[in-house]
């Protein structure tokens, strides 16, 4: 009978095993992106606009920056630095001339969102990430992490251009 309970629970072991395998192999940081580990957060696309922009140059993108609504308080309210739990998101597309309208214009004049490009976060946390002004940052692609840390390891000192006066955060309020 022992013997046979011990077969028992080293089956049921086994299956348990078997079961969580899957979840093991597959890390818990899967959805983050590497470095810092921030995950997109749920519901971004419903945060509050801060601003936009339209980046020229190699990216030629045009930008929506959005906020939770703890960082869109602080832009309100010029607190600064950053209180932390602030996330702040840049939406970023190709930087197209719409057909559509300039057909109707008759002249290259109006410029849309194309394709998307990627999605940043900014996320205040002045422990986690002491070491980059209480700054960690992801960059997704297609809903999946970009996974890079080559590219991860320039956002810290890019942002550390900007003015400590600013929090080392490139976009301001567009009220």
């Amino acid at each position: 009978m022992r013997t046979a309970f011990l077969r028992l629970g080293a089956y049921i072991m086994g299956g348990c095993v078997m079961v969580f395998l899957p979840l093991a192999a597959g890390s818990a940081d899967d959805d983050a992106a590497p470095i810092f580990g921030i995950r997109l957060p749920a519901g971004y696309r419903n945060w509050q606009l801060i601003s936009v922009a339209h980046e020229a140059g190699k990216l030629n993108d045009i930008r929506a920056v959005l906020g939770n609504d703890i960082a869109v308080k602080a832009y309100r309210e010029g607190t600064r630095p950053f209180p932390d739990g602030a996330i702040i998101a840049r939406l970023a597309w190709e930087y197209v001339s719409s057909a559509e309208n300039d057909a109707v214009f008759g002249q290259t004049q109006s410029f849309v969102p194309g394709s998307p490009t990627n999605v940043q976060f900014s996320v205040k946390d002045s422990k986690k990430f002491a070491d980059t002004g209480g700054w960690g940052y992801g960059q997704f692609e297609g809903g999946k992490p970009n996974r890079s840390e080559e590219l991860m390891i320039t956002c810290a000192p890019c942002h550390a251009r900007v003015s400590s006066d600013h929090d080392f955060v490139f976009t301001r309020y567009a009220p």
